[in-house]
């Protein structure tokens, strides 16, 4: 059969591959009985448990009695294979009977406190946790968004909600061929984006490939089709080089008296179809890779195997991780290493104790599956469970700064992909964080505090930015102030769900904060003009105000007007008017009398970026809803539609005697052209204390080039002393402030 050869393009890859069925067929899934379910729960559970079983099956087929599924089946035919699902995970009794009652809330009526009452709260509450919610939401996003953050605060109460669910997505994944063809579009997708993610972090690698192989034909049928068919012909191509390095593998072993087990790992098709697409490979450079997993009793075991493979084969530079000496957050832990093994054929080695196999696999799933003989039934997997857990706790948290259903959504995507990084704080803790994370990602994981209040760090004991990129084995140690604010900038550049969430929830209480403030000044300011104040103000007249308005209290109030939403004197003569509703004996207020700007008002006081006004510079203000008082220079052009359309909203505002913050201005610069040219004005720049936030450069004619400079100055002071060494400089020819 052809091979594909071309790294580009997936789809020039599936189409050099042999044609396949347009269609999938319908899962073949085997029926289960209770009988099935039966025999294999007395294989590790008690006569009384599978008694409970049975009951909660009894229940469960007469609640659902009449209802068909679209395979054609009973209904209590997919709680029974859900039930299945968690027996081969070896799940409690009463898992498996909130597995069997997993619908009856949602298809039946059944309500919670009947399950309750009948099987005890404990099933009740695994039950409630699966089920969906009966709100109608506004779209299927939302909705989506609003069960998975109701079955995160149910995880948080108990773990095993999830695996309940994760059972549940994986038989209706199993049987998806017997929907139509956008439900199923759709299940496939959420079933890719959403819980074979969840599987992943939850450890349970061979859940998270069945998810994934089962969603990728269901999504793309015809790719999955062609990709299953060359796997298959190059496994017979490669069976006999397979078979030698296995052979090598098992000699080596037994002649340095290790016991292990051997055996090849295959790829599965959505990890091949995923490395094709991202790394842009053809489907040949991937199948050359021969992977292998070395299974051993005991920890020090492993790295005498290490030790002894790499004595067979040479090991690639820079390809070994230990991940047992520092696990995965999803608790997984293994030895790998890359060799190269006979004719330079790359060879990727697992190296692992049965029970980092039983984790591997099985996850979370584990804390049942796997125990040693001197331990009781039921006794968990520490690590991965005590991760699942600690990771459960990051959700709730992320729900409670979320400032509803789509961001925690959003936040989640985010801390389902983590490809992680591990740095260390000063004391040595080990960190783990995804890809692509900062310093800022970092003090937001050690503690919420630490985060909100950084304002430097130091990277392997060198200052570095904020916004660097951390990789693994670095330490980082960051500095704090007491009275630092996160920055909005923040945003752009942190990749966890936790910074994040708690930036977004820090900037949201700072713009409240400093909105109310403004809002007092600026109708303290209106009051003034009849020699008022609000302190001043009767309070049954305010409460009367607040009523007419619709505010519950005057904290409410002063942040609509100091976001723009309401103008100050406008309330100023409701306050002071006779009668409330009424302002015809309003003692007269006029919107006059300047308010001292400080530069340090934040989110609710924005500098226009159209003329750059500066300390010094004459200014006025105008109200913009929203966005709270944008301050521009008075010459500003972008002020006339606002003269002559809208006077009200104007501000008259002045700088105040001590102005602190850095401001935005912007410097327009005829050059020479010439190498340096540009490192020579930078240098100046920083030289006199000015940070530089853009430059542009437009060559006009060989002898002459317009730089434009956007740079960080305190007041007008301050730009004139640049300004006047730029002159200077032989290159430059002619300079001018922006003014707009």
């Amino acid at each position: 059969m052809p091979r594909a050869t071309t790294p580009s393009s997936t789809e020039a890859v599936a189409r050099s591959l042999p044609p396949a069925r347009a269609v999938r067929e319908p899962s073949a899934e085997p029926i289960i009985t209770l009988k099935m379910l039966v025999e294999r729960l007395r294989t590790y559970l008690g006569a009384d448990a599978i008694a409970e079983v049975e009951r909660a099956y009894a229940y469960a087929e007469a609640a659902h009695e009449g209802q068909m599924r679209r395979t054609g089946h009973p209904y209590i035919t997919h709680p029974l294979a859900v039930a299945y699902i968690l027996a081969n995970m070896h799940m409690d009794h009463q898992t498996l009977m909130a597995a069997l009652l997993h619908d009856v809330i949602e298809d039946t009526g059944v309500v919670k406190k009947t399950l309750r009452d009948r099987f005890g709260a404990e099933v009740a509450d695994l039950v409630d946790g699966v089920s969906k919610l009966a709100t109608i939401f506004q779209s299927r996003a939302e909705a989506q968004a609003e069960n998975f953050q109701k079955m995160a605060m149910a995880m948080a109460r108990d773990i095993r909600v999830i695996l309940v669910k994760l059972a549940d997505r994986l038989h209706n994944m199993r049987t998806i061929g017997a929907l139509g063809a956008e439900k199923r579009v759709r299940i496939a997708r959420e079933t890719l984006d959403f819980y074979a993610p969840i599987a992943n972090r939850l450890g349970m690698h061979e859940l998270r490939v069945e998810f994934e192989d089962l969603g990728f034909a269901a999504l793309y049928p015809m790719r999955a089709e062609r990709i299953a068919r060359a796997v298959k012909a190059a496994r017979g191509n490669r069976r006999e080089l397979v078979v030698q390095v296995e052979e090598a593998l098992r000699d080596c072993l037994q002649r340095e008296g290790l016991e292990a087990t051997v055996v090849g790992r295959e790829k599965h098709l959505y990890s091949i179809y995923s490395k094709m697409k991202q790394k842009r490979k053809s489907f040949s450079e991937i199948m050359d890779v021969f992977a292998f997993r070395i299974v051993v009793d005991k920890v020090d075991t492993c790295y005498r195997v290490l030790g002894a493979v790499h004595n067979l084969y040479k090991p690639v530079a820079g390809r070994f991780k230990d991940y047992i000496a520092i696990p995965k957050s999803n608790g997984y832990q293994s030895l790998h290493t890359t060799l190269f093994g006979m004719h330079g054929v790359p060879i990727e080695i697992q190296i692992r104790t049965h029970q980092m196999e039983a984790v591997a696999n099985n996850g979370i799933a584990g804390h049942w599956l796997y125990k040693s003989d001197d331990e009781p039934a039921g006794t968990p997997v520490a690590g991965s469970h005590a991760r699942a857990r600690q990771w459960v706790k990051g959700l709730l948290e992320l729900q409670q700064r979320a400032g509803d259903s789509m961001e925690f959504i959003e936040n989640l995507k985010i801390d389902l992909f983590p490809d992680e990084v591990y740095v260390f704080t000063p004391r040595g803790r080990i960190l783990e964080l995804p890809q692509g994370a900062s310093p800022v990602d970092f003090a937001y994981a050690v503690h919420t505090d630490i985060g909100n209040t950084c304002v430097a760090c130091r990277i392997d004991r060198r200052l570095a930015p904020l916004s660097s990129q951390l990789a693994s084995g670095q330490t980082v140690d960051i500095i704090t102030a007491e009275d630092a604010r996160p920055s909005p900038d923040w945003l752009s550049f942190v990749v966890t769900g936790k910074a994040r969430s708690s930036i977004r929830h820090a900037l949201k209480h700072q713009k409240v904060a400093e909105s109310r403030a403004l809002g007092r000044r600026l109708l303290n300011r209106s009051l003034a003009n009849v020699h008022m104040s609000l302190q001043e103000i009767p309070e049954e007249r305010v409460q009367a105000a607040l009523d007419e308005l619709g505010f519950a209290c005057v904290e409410d109030l002063l942040e609509d007007i100091g976001l723009g939403n309401r103008m100050a004197y406008v309330i100023a003569r409701k306050l002071t008017a006779a009668d409330v509703g009424s302002e015809d004996d309003t003692v007269a207020v006029q919107p006059s009398g300047s308010l001292a700007i400080r530069g340090t008002e934040g989110m609710v006081v924005t500098y226009g970026k159209c003329c750059y006004p500066l300390p010094g510079d004459p200014i006025v203000g105008h109200i913009s809803s929203g966005r709270g008082l944008v301050i521009h220079r008075e010459t500003c052009r972008n002020l006339g539609d606002l003269r002559k359309k809208r006077e009200e909203i104007l501000q008259e505002v002045r700088w105040a005697n001590q102005v602190q913050g850095e401001f935005s201005a912007e410097l327009r610069l005829e050059v020479v052209p010439q190498k340096g040219v540009i490192a020579e004005l930078a240098a100046l720049i920083t030289s006199l204390d000015a940070s530089i936030e853009k430059i542009n450069t437009e060559e006009r004619n060989p002898r002459l080039s317009t730089v434009s400079i956007g740079l960080g100055v305190h007041d007008r002071v301050h730009l004139a002393r640049i300004m006047r060494r730029l002159r200077a400089l032989n290159s430059v020819i002619g300079l001018s402030r922006s003014k707009n």
